[in-house]
């Protein structure tokens, strides 16, 4: 949520900045839609991958994202903003259309919405429009919000006024009807084939993929390039400690043979073995207390925690979370190999020899999850709840992931 939070902070400061230069009066012009796109020009955003038409003289301010194109007349009477948010990658930064008018509206302080017509956007769908008030920095405006998706990203098109004329729409219009998305290519050096073996490696870590908004039906979730590695390398550097090849390596021998599951055992038998699951609730949170380095809030937690997680110890002892350190270790495969750490012959080598290891651990992908689920709980020390309602909606997919079978016969096919 953080980086949310500074995006908001960011894209307030645009908003800002371009508004002081941008606020719009209206003003007279042509009146037809042909006279009306001859007094346009193609304006593109810094990375190429959007373009639209907008008049002439027209000025670009800088954004804080290639994808993003902010513009506004040079006498300070009309302005558009811009906003592309892809749906997968290193750059995603909302969730669905629903995150996106969540942001959009937090951010942009936006009252008074009023369903509106909606214009002509090639190959984008899901569109819709209103006008709206917009109120941030002290600066208030009227507004044609668009808003739609294409399968590379979402879009969010603000044709900002100060007072809304009737140019600004047909106008607006107008610009839309030349919209054009020309999404990037990637560059991948992966080269294997998603064989039902790669499936069910990718399955073992899809909620985490889907989380970081990644692409589960790829190895690894993400194209292999300079721009993976990097994210990767400090990605890894910073939750993990991994910076080469020796970190890796212990870091996922860790995982395999000790992971958080050596720590929730040790506790569980220590807890019953002083009668922690006999006690009512004041004495779980004085024993904790006096038994435990740990602050209120985690006291809090925990002292409702062990004796829920009890009943799947008893029946499991460390298998009861013993899904989270396996599905963490398979997750780190993939990172390794993003990260260069591990080739993508050794990532998956690797992943097939340690996935043969933890299959007869579970019977089903339902059993290995509530094991995940439960380990991230212990990890967390919070609700698995949004993590679970991730699982189930996979399941519901027409790309489910947990569509291949568990029990699969795993074999190299690279």
């Amino acid at each position: 949520m953080q980086k949310k939070s500074k995006w908001m902070k960011k894209i307030a400061l645009c908003f800002t900045i371009v508004l002081a230069v941008a606020l719009m009066q209206g003003c007279g012009g042509p009146k037809t839609d042909e006279d009306r796109l001859a007094a346009m020009q193609e304006f593109t955003s810094p990375d190429g991958s959007a373009s639209i038409y907008l008049d002439k003289s027209w000025e670009t301010e800088e954004g804080q994202y290639e994808g993003w194109l902010f513009a506004g007349s040079q006498d300070g009477r009309e302005a558009l903003f811009l906003l592309q948010f892809p749906k997968k990658g290193v750059n995603r930064m909302v969730v669905d259309m629903e995150d996106m008018k969540t942001q959009v509206k937090e951010t942009y302080g936006i009252s008074g919405e009023t369903e509106a017509e909606t214009p002509e956007l090639p190959g984008v769908e899901n569109v819709s429009a209103q006008t709206v008030t917009l109120q941030l920095g002290g600066q208030t405006a009227d507004c044609y919000l668009v808003y739609g998706e294409t399968d590379y990203a979402y879009y969010s098109f603000m044709f900002v006024a100060y007072t809304m004329n009737d140019d600004v729409i047909p106008n607006a219009k107008v610009s839309c009807s030349k919209f054009v998305e020309q999404a990037p290519e990637e560059e991948d050096s992966t080269t294997v084939e998603i064989t039902d073996t790669v499936r069910w490696f990718n399955a073992s870590y899809a909620i985490l993929t889907e989380i970081n908004g990644c692409d589960y039906n790829r190895f690894a979730g993400l194209p292999a390039n300079e721009e993976s590695k990097a994210l990767e390398q400090q990605s890894l550097s910073e939750w993990w400690g991994v910076t080469d090849r020796a970190s890796a390596d212990e870091t996922l021998d860790w995982a395999l043979n000790e992971g958080h599951r050596a720590n929730f055992v040790e506790e569980m038998d220590y807890l019953k073995q002083g009668g922690f699951f006999e006690m009512d609730d004041a004495g779980r949170t004085a024993f904790l207390e006096e038994n435990f380095n740990y602050d209120s809030d985690e006291i809090t937690y925990y002292a409702a925690f062990y004796p829920s997680a009890y009943e799947a110890y008893e029946q499991n002892g460390a298998k009861a979370i013993a899904g989270w350190d396996y599905c963490r270790a398979m997750n780190l495969l993939s990172f390794y190999y993003l990260a260069g750490y591990y080739t993508e012959t050794e990532a998956l080598d690797k992943s097939l020899e340690i996935a043969q290891m933890i299959q007869p651990e579970f019977t089903s992908w339902d059993e290995m999850m509530e094991s995940y689920l439960l380990g991230y709980e212990y990890w967390g020390q919070e609700s698995s709840d949004e993590r679970r309602g991730i699982y189930e909606d996979l399941k519901g997919r027409a790309d489910n992931p947990y569509a291949v079978d568990y029990n699969l016969t795993l074999e190299k096919t690279w």
